[in-house]
């Protein structure tokens, strides 16, 4: 298991977690970011919000939040 914040552009995953205070994993499983939901990493540079296709949708996250979201890369 790799941080989100670990993917490669390109990459395709799988989260197997979120963690965090309970406002925290509110805020993201609201958006569709629940355990179990493939994604595919758009954007991933330093310093800069990180941006992911998932579920038909197109989400930019902070990179303090990706931190906390655990993912299993699918090969």
């Amino acid at each position: 298991m790799i941080k989100l914040t670990e993917m490669k552009k390109g990459a395709e995953g799988k989260v197997v977690s979120v963690v965090g205070d309970p406002r925290f994993v509110s805020r993201i499983t609201s958006i569709g970011l629940t355990p179990g939901c493939k994604l595919s990493m758009i954007k991933n540079e330093k310093n800069r919000p990180i941006l992911v296709y998932s579920r038909d949708t197109m989400i930019a996250l902070n990179r303090k939040d990706c931190s906390n979201i655990e993912m299993e890369v699918c090969i």
